[in-house]
């Protein structure tokens, strides 16, 4: 757990050199992966040599003393390069995102930068510029995206903690491909200070893990009010103390969100993780609600994007990647009466929600529709006919964001490898009930946070 690795290294029973080294060692082992853009061996061994001093002076490194962790490269970090994947933005950062001060203030270090889906607009981290990042499952399929490298650095086990964003599934989707723990907060907990935008007012920085607990130690790193950010919300950040217990939750099943195909493996995990909830004695009900079917999102609800990239797209293009260049096409082409009538939806889809959680304290859907993608392939099986990718990827994803609310996705205790994922959803500014109904869960054996360790290779290198 990082916050016992913390704790060790901030009691000098483990040096922050010989913690860092090895993880630096682990990505240089792991380059097949192409998790990373950028691997920061010399300062972040300065940088671990500075907190055994510190150790060895006395003095408090933090919580998260030595800690290795990878952030996605759209996340400044001062004196170095912000990608985004792209072809040709490479701006060096005069400073740290908020997230990084905050995270190097709880004396964690910043090992490297991670691989992404272009500008973070996609869901598979196959990157025309830089390569597909490769999950560690299975190099011949994707991480997901668009926070893949810093998926698969924690699954390879590289790293304890990757920093990903968030906007329509970007966290949840790798985590639930590669077998980890990922947590999208509410919007406006976690500062987006120093990140660069994909669609602001539904863009959230979040933790990838491999154990709820995890989570949570990286949470409360992370959250708080920034005042540098607009977006930013002044609300008290509480940390989980101990499990919740399973047997006060109402659980609501989210129809017609929840009825539609599923591959074989996905369904049959969401089923078994439903029958060990009411077996601990959960109540579980379907709540119907017209409002919630991702099918009906306007196409304008990503026009921010548009806004984003207008004047780059529009000087040149092919710049772009065909993929996303196709995609950003179309968001130029959005009209004010579209934007107008995507803002409505997504007020609309709110007040659904305020309906929806007055009946449940939770709603709970799979993370996504089908286990894996192959690299290269653009259909998935996600329990039907072939359907492309990202909408069996992001089907149980987006509408989260769209709500603002935060949600978890975590591995299933059953078989799989990686082993099948489920999504949990909590009203808003109530991540700490979140993460302790997960935490309840992994120590009911509903959830598997932790079997992200079985079946990868790593070596001398894992970081326990």
């Amino acid at each position: 757990m990082i916050s016992e690795l913390g704790r060790a290294v901030g009691a000098g029973e483990r040096s922050a050199r010989e913690v860092v080294g090895a993880a630096l060692a682990s990505a240089v082992a792991h380059e097949a992966l192409n998790a990373f853009t950028l691997i920061d061996g010399d300062a972040a061994m300065a940088r671990a040599a500075s907190i055994d001093q510190a150790v060895a002076s006395g003095l408090d490194p933090g919580p998260l003393a030595g800690v290795p962790v990878a952030i996605k490269d759209l996340i400044d970090h001062e004196g170095r390069p912000t990608t985004c994947g792209s072809s040709f933005h490479r701006p060096i950062a005069e400073r740290s995102a908020t997230v990084v001060r905050r995270l190097e203030a709880a004396g964690a270090v910043i090992v490297g930068r991670t691989g992404l889906h272009e500008f973070a607009y996609g869901f598979s981290s196959e990157n025309d510029w830089w390569g597909p990042v490769r999950n560690p499952w299975d190099p011949a399929t994707s991480p997901g995206g668009s926070s893949g490298g810093s998926a698969a650095a924690v699954a390879a086990g590289i790293v304890p903690l990757g920093i990903g964003t968030d906007t329509g599934g970007s966290v949840r989707v790798p985590a639930a491909l590669c077998g980890c723990v990922g947590l999208k907060v509410t919007h406006g907990r976690v500062p987006l200070t120093g990140v660069f935008p994909l669609a602001a007012s539904l863009d959230t920085v979040g933790p990838l893990t491999r154990s709820i607990v995890d989570a949570a130690a990286a949470y409360a790193a992370l959250a708080g009010y920034d005042p540098d950010d607009p977006w930013s919300a002044e609300h008290p950040v509480e940390i989980p103390q101990h499990p919740a217990p399973l047997d006060e939750l109402r659980i609501g099943i989210p129809l017609p969100w929840t009825d539609r195909p599923l591959h074989p493996q996905i369904a049959a995990a969401f089923s078994t993780a439903m029958q060990r909830l009411a077996a601990a004695g959960a109540e579980i009900v379907e709540v119907r609600d017209p409002m919630l079917d991702p099918s009906l999102m306007p196409r304008a609800s990503y026009a921010e994007v548009a806004t984003v990239h207008r004047a780059w797209f529009e000087e040149d293009p092919e710049r772009y990647g065909p993929e996303i260049r196709e995609r950003m096409g179309r968001d130029m082409l959005h009209s004010a009466d579209d934007v107008t009538r995507a803002h409505a939806w997504r007020a609309a889809l709110r007040r659904a929600a305020e309906r929806v959680f007055a009946r449940v304290d939770i709603l709970l859907t799979p993370a996504t529709a089908t286990p894996s993608k192959l690299i290269g392939v653009p259909t998935v099986d996600g329990g039907g006919e072939p359907e492309p990718y990202r909408t069996a990827l992001s089907w149980f994803s987006t509408l989260p964001n769209q709500m603002g609310v935060p949600a978890l996705a975590m591995p299933i205790a059953a078989p799989g490898s990686p082993p099948p994922s489920i999504q949990v959803i909590a009203p808003w500014w109530r991540e700490s009930h979140l993460l302790a109904i997960g935490w309840a869960m992994g120590d009911a054996e509903i959830t598997g946070a932790g079997m992200v360790a079985d079946g990868i290779s790593r070596g001398a290198t894992d970081i326990q």
